[in-house]
């Protein structure tokens, strides 16, 4: 439900751009003011419209950040998951709502660049071959993220944004029961979290039971995403195999390095 609230909540966002005149491309560059003479409120309206419905719902900021991340690896960042073309491109208005959800929640502010243009197609193919899914190996994750341009070091900050947000029952029910089809639960998982997990994730049923991905702090946009991993609590697979599989996505979420590569936590600068 949330997720297609989100959905519609930029829907809706798109909606009042046509109240904005077209704007033009300096030579297809993206600038943070792109908008400034033919609707210079573009900002300001998307965080007004953003604090009120993370304020009633505050799994709104996670479902933004999704539909963001996932517009950015089908086709790249051109909101083609929308197919709403208006006067303000929609790519831009989930640009800046990924950044105002970010905000809303504690985490980092940045400076997005402006200029999109929206897509005329989508691509389900697309979807299914480029976003990472729960449960995929480490190689087949950081394939994906080097599809896009990314490497390591983004794999591991973009991971990040699982600090807010909830999963479903559903996502992760093979490492309570079933991780490598041999009827036993994931061995990298806390056995205290798991017990825990069992008691509203049954072998069968309750597939739509929500569970945060941080349960320490769930709705706070912070480091103690990384801080369940090393003890063992990653809710996902996908979350977890960061500590587990590899030595270099291992080095960077118990070290030092977490701390710089916060800046690089979000798709925004030439996107």
């Amino acid at each position: 439900m949330s997720q297609l609230t989100s959905f519609l909540l930029v829907l809706s966002l798109c909606a009042f751009a046509p109240l904005c005149f077209s704007s033009k491309t300096k030579g297809g560059n993206l600038y943070p003011q792109f908008y400034d003479h033919s609707c210079p409120k573009a900002q300001e309206i998307v965080r007004s419209v953003l604090a009120k419905a993370v304020a009633k719902e505050a799994r709104m900021a996670a479902s933004i950040l999704r539909l963001r991340f996932h517009d950015c690896f089908v086709q790249g960042c051109d909101a083609s998951l929308l197919l709403d073309s208006s006067g303000i491109s929609c790519a831009d208005l989930l640009a800046i709502a990924a950044r105002e959800s970010t905000v809303l929640r504690g985490g980092p502010s940045w400076e997005v660049l402006l200029g999109r243009r929206d897509s005329r197609t989508a691509s389900l193919s697309g979807s299914n071959n480029n976003i990472p899914a729960p449960n995929n190996t480490f190689p087949t994750i950081l394939t994906k993220f080097k599809r896009q341009g990314l490497d390591i070091v983004d794999l591991v900050a973009l991971s990040g944004s699982h600090t807010i947000g909830n999963a479903r029952c559903t996502s992760f029910r093979q490492r309570l029961y079933n991780q490598s089809g041999n009827g036993q639960p994931d061995y990298t998982l806390d056995q205290s979290y798991a017990a825990q997990l069992k008691t509203r994730c049954p072998k069968s049923g309750g597939d739509q039971n929500l569970f945060f991905l941080d349960y320490v702090s769930p709705t706070k946009f912070d480091n103690n995403y990384y801080k369940n991993i090393l003890a063992s609590k990653g809710l996902l697979n996908s979350d977890q195999v960061l500590l587990t599989k590899n030595e270099g996505s291992r080095e960077l979420v118990q070290g030092e390095r977490l701390e710089r590569t916060a800046g690089r936590l979000t798709l925004d600068s030439t996107t």
